[in-house]
């Protein structure tokens, strides 16, 4: 395996974040087939469509030049809530990693990048995570807690959470 590095996004990556949006909210198990699909769902668009608005902040991760993963931050309102949402200030997190490069530290790379930016940018950072995920214990172990009562069932019908880091 190359080198692993994480950089800004850029406006030119908004192809690859509707991708790991694709991967990030199990689309596939809803029967779409590719990321142009979420284009059309607005509960998921609304994570990617018109990616550089004030408050937009993310990472990509790559191998070799070649883009493996992203994670990035947005700012909803209460009118234009996302799963994960908390308040107008605090903007939901998503993540995505490649198929097959999963299992290989992308994730808490990803994170780690991601929190540094936003520690200096925000108060507090949101999720959503299906309560099965093996990315749970991740976010536990970066300080996340699961905010009370927010057990909702998902679109695919298994229980999420929303979790939520306050950086001071």
């Amino acid at each position: 395996m190359g080198e692993l590095t994480v950089r800004p996004v850029e406006a030119a990556d908004e192809k690859f974040l509707w991708a790991m949006l694709f991967e990030a909210s199990y689309s596939h198990e809803q029967g779409r087939v590719s990321p142009e699909e979420l284009r059309d769902v607005p509960s998921l668009a609304h994570y990617v469509e018109g990616w550089g608005a004030p408050g937009d902040v993310g990472v990509i991760a790559e191998r070799d030049g070649v883009p493996c993963g992203a994670a990035w931050l947005r700012l909803f309102t209460g009118d234009n809530a996302a799963y994960g949402y908390v308040d107008d200030e605090t903007p939901e997190l998503a993540i995505g990693v490649a198929p097959g490069q999963r299992g290989g530290r992308i994730g808490t790379v990803l994170m780690t990048g991601l929190l540094e930016v936003a520690r200096t940018r925000f108060a507090s950072v949101s999720l959503s995570v299906r309560q099965e995920n093996p990315a749970l214990r991740l976010y536990e172990c970066l300080g996340f807690v699961v905010v009370p009562s927010s057990a909702h069932t998902n679109p695919a019908g298994s229980t999420s959470l929303t979790m939520l880091l306050r950086f001071s």
